[in-house]
């Protein structure tokens, strides 16, 4: 006879069978698995449609090369390895002594250059009164000088007239004495007579020496009257330079201004030279590669160490020559970083001008024959669009690695 007790396994499947979903169910669940599939379907056309995206990509920045501007010697070093400084900070110093001598010489030739510029600046208007006055008077003495000459020369004629009178008197008082000479011997005329023709004809001989010698003078005073009005004329020229005199010292005082701005600037670069002593950052960052030590003589260029800026960051994207063909400047970018794990926002500033091959130290050469086409990869810089409240911790390093993925629909 047969055992009628039901087995474990008959068990079990009536209670499935009992605990079984309606049809209607089922149909539910099928519906769900399919609306599912469907939107994952959807979701990755869409990614792969409307967007592009690739994990060859790297935040980039400003690698500051700071360097000395002046020579010198490091008195103290006021930064760290990996340090964390503001723009405007002090990195190192130099010793000041060289460049406070010079910043005192330069104020010392600024002084006398303006000194200088003053006395040559009031002489202006001197010399436009003094070559003024001299004008006048040398206008004066011409014709002061011109006057005493024509009366020279009057006096000479008078002197050379009086000479052809008493010459002319003396020829008569000497042919009169000639005349009683043989009358005296034989007694026509009375010694007495001829003792007057005498010293007529003396008087006559002397009073032609003595009109000669009026007149020699007479003529040396016409000399020197006209020494005179020639040294009349030539001050009379030199007086007339006045425009050029007074033109000359403004030329000398405004070199002498010149003077002052070029002592202005020698002062200005010692300045300038001095402030240098004081190596500031010129943004903020973070220092790394410092080489400068305290007591080392640095000289000018000389790199002192490198500071990695954290301002003005973006990120370089090598995407595949595929996923440029939608690509463009202006287009919005979500940038995963995986040192911290969030999300960045950005756009498309620029496509390279040409792919990384390329660029590269040693560019392929494909003319050998042996050409393999490799999909190339095109550097695309993408810049943060809010990097101040998105990373206000300076979090972001040059060099991570990043995830970009570019709205290219």
């Amino acid at each position: 006879m047969a055992d009628s007790t039901p087995t474990p396994d008959s068990t079990e499947l009536a209670a499935e069978l009992e605990s079984a979903p309606p049809q209607s169910r089922r149909r539910g669940i099928i519906i769900a698995v399919v609306i599912v599939l469907a939107l994952v379907a959807a979701g990755f056309w869409w990614y792969s449609t409307y967007s592009e995206n690739t994990d060859d990509a790297q935040i980039d920045g400003h690698l500051i090369q700071v360097s000395a501007r002046i020579g010198g010697q490091v008195l103290k070093v006021d930064v760290e390895e990996n340090q964390v400084v503001k723009a405007g900070d002090v990195i190192a110093e130099l010793d000041p002594s060289d460049y406070q001598v010079a910043v005192e010489k330069a104020e010392a030739a600024l002084a006398s250059a303006q000194a200088n510029a003053a006395a040559a600046q009031v002489n202006v208007p001197i010399t436009t009164a003094n070559t003024g006055s001299n004008l006048s008077s040398a206008g004066a003495d011409v014709s002061g000088t011109q006057a005493g000459t024509s009366q020279a020369q009057q006096q000479l004629e008078a002197a050379q007239a009086r000479v052809a009178q008493a010459k002319a008197n003396n020829i008569k008082a000497q042919a009169d004495l000639e005349r009683y000479r043989p009358l005296v011997a034989k007694d026509v005329i009375s010694k007495q007579q001829f003792d007057a023709a005498v010293a007529a004809a003396d008087a006559a001989s002397a009073a032609l020496s003595d009109a000669r010698h009026s007149q020699q003078a007479a003529g040396d005073g016409v000399r020197v009257a006209r020494e005179r009005e020639a040294q009349a004329q030539a001050g009379l020229k030199y007086a007339q330079t006045a425009p050029q005199q007074v033109a000359a010292q403004s030329a000398r005082a405004k070199q002498a201004m010149a003077q002052v701005e070029e002592a202005q600037a020698q002062l200005d670069q010692a300045k300038l030279d001095l402030s240098y002593t004081k190596i500031l950052a010129p943004t903020a960052g973070i220092i790394t590669r410092k080489s400068v030590e305290i007591n080392q003589n640095v000289a000018p260029g000389q790199n002192l160490l490198t500071l990695v800026s954290l301002e003005g960051l973006w990120v370089t994207a090598n995407f595949k020559e595929t996923q440029l063909k939608h690509m463009a400047a202006g287009q919005a970018v979500e940038i995963d970083v995986d040192a911290t794990g969030k999300t960045y926002h950005g756009r498309v500033t620029q496509i390279g001008g040409a792919t990384g091959s390329v660029l590269s130290l040693f560019p392929p050469e494909n003319a050998t024959g042996n050409y393999v086409k490799v999909v190339q990869r095109v550097p695309v810089r993408i810049d943060f669009t809010d990097l101040a409240s998105e990373d206000s911790n300076h979090l972001l390093r040059p060099g991570l690695s990043v995830e970009p993925k570019v709205q290219v629909k």
